[in-house]
């Protein structure tokens, strides 16, 4: 079942070690078909180059597994959440990517330093707090995906415009519209964090981009006036 979903689901997270996300297995990509409610996603501990297809895994959003010869990736939990919590997600992406895992190691949300940032996050990446021992011990995964969303509603974030969040001392979760999209915001949170560390060593000092030229870049690509690219 879902035999479309399971390639373009492969094919997502065979990107990831393509784009330097990750070391070893590292991450993950999922996408959820919303008509079924079902989703795909890498199974866990796998090597990319030993992988294919045929064993992407199907869960639902109770959790359990519908499809597949092996284990689900350890973060299906909080990928429950996250699609759960923000409707308007198709894929999921978790990585460590070096650069904005470092950012989330120093518990500090990436600022919008310039265009580039602009053009793909209406303002700061977020950082969210750790979880408490509680949490924690409770159930690990899924609570950091209530704390992703929980946190996106305390901020008044729209997932929308901000499609990545850091989670503090751990990594980084990205979405989009299907998984392809979701590691495209990967690797662009990733290039932005570099930036930002590469800015902030350059001046110390430095300020956000004026709100105004971050509103420009933004609209420009995104929402009912954008202009950008080919109609």
């Amino acid at each position: 079942m879902l035999e479309e979903l399971k390639k373009k689901v492969y094919e997502a997270n065979i990107l990831l070690p393509k784009y330097g996300l990750v070391t070893f297995t590292w991450g993950n990509v999922s996408a959820i078909d919303r008509e079924s409610g079902y989703f795909v996603i890498k199974p866990s501990g796998v090597e990319y180059e030993d992988m294919g297809p045929e064993d992407m895994v199907i869960m639902d959003l109770d959790g359990n597994k519908v499809e597949g010869n092996l284990n689900p990736s350890s973060d299906t939990a909080t990928h429950i959440e996250i699609y759960k919590g923000f409707k308007e997600v198709g894929g999921i992406v978790h990585t460590h990517s070096s650069y904005a895992t470092s950012w989330a190691q120093a518990g500090r949300g990436i600022p919008c330093y310039g265009t580039t940032h602009a053009d793909y996050f209406y303002g700061e990446i977020p950082c969210v707090r750790n979880l408490s021992k509680e949490e924690i011990e409770e159930a690990y995964e899924k609570n950091t995906g209530v704390l992703i969303v929980s946190e996106f509603e305390r901020l008044k974030k729209d997932p929308v415009a901000v499609p990545a969040v850091l989670c503090k001392n751990h990594g980084v979760f990205a979405w989009g519209k299907d998984a392809h999209a979701a590691v495209h915001n990967a690797v662009v949170t990733e290039e932005v964090a570099k930036m930002a560390y590469r800015c902030e060593l350059i001046n110390s000092e430095v300020k956000e981009a004026p709100q105004e030229l971050q509103d420009k870049h933004y609209y420009r690509k995104h929402g009912a006036n954008a202009y950008y690219g080919q109609n």
